[in-house]
């Protein structure tokens, strides 16, 4: 009974759920200002991760940092592709080019500035992380704790056969 509670508690809160929603389509820009529509960029042959971040929240920078440092093993194994949707608004989003290039970060960022694809995914917070396959969300994650991301991986892992 205890378990049912929980997983009732954490499906109503949103902490980690799985969906079968279909990714809207939200035109983005890219740091150079180009338009792009996100269901455009993710991966056709694999998983896509989504993380929403911006550059003013402690545990998205964390959380990128953190998967940043097993990426390149994460694309080896399962070919999954980030994309790093940054919503700072248009007056912390000058911050984001800088940050990008002091990270070294190897993902692919996305600007929304005025929170289009947030708002139709309904993010109350950030960080968020939607995995997608095939244009549908299979799973979302809000928020971060260490080791989220080799919990996030597993999932990829799972949804990769």
């Amino acid at each position: 009974m205890k378990k049912l509670i929980l997983i009732l508690f954490l499906g109503f809160f949103g902490i980690a759920s799985i969906a079968q929603n279909d990714l809207p389509s939200v035109n983005l820009k890219t740091l150079d200002g180009q338009s792009v529509a996100i269901d455009d960029v993710t991966n056709e042959d694999g998983i896509t991760i989504i993380s929403l971040w911006a550059t003013w929240c402690v545990p998205c920078l964390k959380e990128l940092d953190a998967i940043s440092d097993i990426y390149d093993e994460w694309q080896d194994e399962t070919n999954v592709k980030l994309i790093a949707v940054s919503v700072d608004d248009s007056r912390t989003v000058k911050r984001v080019k800088s940050m990008i290039n002091g990270k070294g970060w190897d993902y692919t960022i996305l600007l929304d500035t005025n929170s289009d694809l947030k708002r139709a995914l309904n993010a109350s917070s950030i960080p968020l992380t939607v995995l997608v396959k095939d244009n549908q969300i299979v799973y979302e994650h809000s928020g971060y704790s260490p080791g989220a991301e080799l919990e996030l991986y597993e999932k990829i892992k799972e949804l990769s056969k």
